[in-house]
């Protein structure tokens, strides 16, 4: 379709906002940290992973395959994921489990939404 022809769509809800209130200091120095954790290709596919199974855990063992790195070097991803606080972990045995924590992955959304960065559909 040429571009002319593409119908405009008015939006109402533009401006709404999520959040009461600007971030202050210490919520900017803490989303910051989050955001530049997923700043890398590899850790924001690895939260991918790890965050499309809600409510289950992840099995080291099934991440490191997706991957064409070594074992240490997705176990350094992680532990950035995890300090950034978007990630959980429990060792089990020789093997590592791994959730999503849905509340800081809800905080970042509420920025980005706010900010008026929304998903194309």
């Amino acid at each position: 379709m040429p571009k002319q022809d593409l119908p405009l769509i008015a939006s109402t809800d533009c401006c709404n906002s999520t959040l009461a209130a600007p971030l202050g200091i210490e919520a900017a120095v803490e989303l910051a940290a989050a955001f530049k954790a997923l700043a890398d290709p590899v850790r924001l596919r690895l939260l991918s992973l790890i965050a499309s199974r809600p409510g289950e855990e992840v099995c080291v063992c099934e991440l490191t395959p997706q991957f064409e790195l070594s074992q240490p070097t997705i176990s350094h991803h992680l532990k950035v994921l995890r300090e950034a606080g978007l990630i959980d972990c429990e060792r089990r045995g020789t093997w590592v489990y791994y959730w999503a924590i849905p509340a800081a992955l809800h905080r970042l959304s509420d920025v980005l939404i706010t900010s008026g960065v929304k998903a194309s559909t």
